[in-house]
């Protein structure tokens, strides 16, 4: 009889007021995204679309197929509520801004 080699990782999502982690036994050779589908976070946050899943590995941006290692833990990132870039700028102008009224 063949024994099937398993692996651990975990699976997380997280919003402001909620996180979590769910620990896995997968098959050798699972990738994230069939990782993120046995996890079954996607039944409980409906924020989940897993047709369009962002997908890290301890911070690291990978793709749905990248086959897991043992320990990997699979982060399934949320779309960004505002552009970093936008937000800089806005900052940037409102100190300028505070510059000149205080000339």
């Amino acid at each position: 009889m063949a024994t099937t080699e398993r692996i651990q990782v975990e699976v997380a999502f997280a919003l402001p007021a909620r996180q979590r982690i769910v620990s896995l036994q997968v098959p050798a050779g699972t990738t994230a995204q069939q990782a993120v589908e046995l996890s079954g976070l996607a039944a409980e946050f409906a924020e989940i679309d897993l047709a369009a899943l962002k997908l890290g590995i301890f911070s690291k941006a990978v793709k749905a197929d990248t086959v897991l290692r043992e320990h990997d833990r699979v982060e399934i990132y949320r779309p960004l509520q505002a552009d970093p870039k936008a937000v800089r700028r806005q900052r940037a102008e409102a100190g300028k801004a505070m510059k000149k009224g205080g000339d």
